[in-house]
């Protein structure tokens, strides 16, 4: 449990009690406050490290290793529930541990390394994916007399947008994680969770450029599947900012 950041700041989704995973495998919203209140009491720890973690990490990993950090959380409180997929490369990220799953795990036991097994795993489960969302370019910044906020600087005051990224565009039962700096350390702000997104509510397939900085293919979402994802909440911090930068960004009230 974080001492530093109590989960009695989060509201729980009344609609979001039973989310499934996969089959007839559900989980609860508690179940995700438990992995973010797991996540964030890691997250104090690094604070006492004599070095910058988050800065040497870097905005691009740091998110990507809160994503990381948050399925990792959600295997631990989920009670056997989830396991890690064994390939760096699989999909989803957390399997679903049901009869099924558990049918499907032991069969390929001599075959962990291997990724075809496991891009996709035939019994399904969560996707987990962060983002903190975009600010204005320091140019932008600039023009105003202000510097773009960097490691350990609060965003929510200039929050333009955010979405989340994928390899594919068939990614689905995805739990979707927003973060910000809040007193220098990174909190998971919200998360999301939609089990009915498409190929449509993923944009065209962006290849990396030679020389250019993205080593791989992605593929953004579009305002749609944000969209989606915002009416299927799960936590929310309670924070009238962030709130209504969600509101503001998706044209229409958080639902309840």
């Amino acid at each position: 449990m974080s001492e530093l950041f109590p989960r009695s700041q989060y509201i729980e989704n009344p609609q979001a009690a039973a989310l499934a995973a996969a089959r007839e495998a559900t989980f609860s919203s508690a179940l995700v406050l438990d992995a973010i209140d797991d996540a964030h009491a890691i997250l104090d720890q690094f604070v006492k490290f004599e070095v910058d973690v988050f800065a040497i990490l870097g905005m691009r990993n740091l998110s990507a290793f809160i994503g990381e950090l948050f399925a990792a959380a959600m295997i631990k409180v989920g009670a056997g529930l989830f396991r890690k997929n064994p390939h760096q490369d699989g999909y989803p990220d957390l399997l679903v541990m049901d009869e099924h799953g558990h049918e499907l795990w032991t069969a390929l036991e001599g075959h962990l390394r291997e990724k075809g097994p496991f891009s996709p795993f035939a019994g399904g489960g969560l996707e987990v994916k962060a983002t903190c969302g975009s600010v204005p370019t320091p140019a932008v910044f600039a023009k105003k007399g202000l510097e773009k906020p960097g490691i350990g600087d609060q965003r929510v005051a200039f929050l333009t947008g955010y979405d989340w990224k994928a390899h594919h565009q068939d990614t689905n039962n995805l739990l979707g994680i927003f973060w910000d700096f809040i007193d220098g350390v990174p909190r998971i702000v919200a998360v999301f969770f939609c089990n009915d997104l498409s190929r449509d509510d993923w944009g065209g397939i962006i290849q990396p450029r030679e020389g250019g900085g993205r080593t791989t293919s992605v593929s953004i979402m579009t305002r749609g599947g944000v969209q989606k994802m915002f009416v299927n909440w799960v936590i929310m911090l309670n924070d009238p900012r962030y709130i209504a930068f969600f509101e503001r960004r998706n044209k229409t009230m958080l639902p309840r």
